[in-house]
């Protein structure tokens, strides 16, 4: 019983996270750089005072550590991730590195699939 309590709690969870991922944006900011807060998912998209600069320029984007809180293991400066930007079947959008993370089964957070950037929020997703 214990067991089904626990795995219906965690698809609860996953579905919350899922949804707070989610944009509502249909268009890319302009060209330019932006900071944006880190959402950890493992801490309901709190973001312990951690900031990212965004790149976008033509579609692409950059994100970059830019410090703030205690991520102890990355340094200032350090590249996060980059990619395509594109909007996942969720409605999300991801930092795609190949043209099928579209459609890939889980996206953001601590899952396997591309980050997530919430361009309404200001917010990259990480877990």
């Amino acid at each position: 019983m214990k067991i089904k309590i626990v795995s219906l709690l965690l698809v609860l969870l996953s579905f919350n996270i899922s949804l707070a991922q989610r944009s509502k944006s249909d268009t890319i900011p302009p060209d330019g750089k932006y900071t944006y807060d880190i959402a950890f998912a493992e801490w309901g998209g709190k973001s312990m005072d951690e900031k990212v600069i965004v790149i976008i320029k033509d579609g692409v984007i950059k994100v970059i550590y830019d410090g703030g809180g205690e991520m102890i293991s990355v340094k200032k400066g350090s590249v996060l991730d980059e990619g395509k930007i594109l909007k996942h079947k969720s409605g999300a959008w991801i930092i795609s590195t190949k043209e099928n993370d579209i459609d890939a089964e889980e996206v953001g957070g601590c899952s396997d699939g591309p980050n997530v950037i919430d361009f309404d929020k200001k917010k990259f997703w990480m877990c």
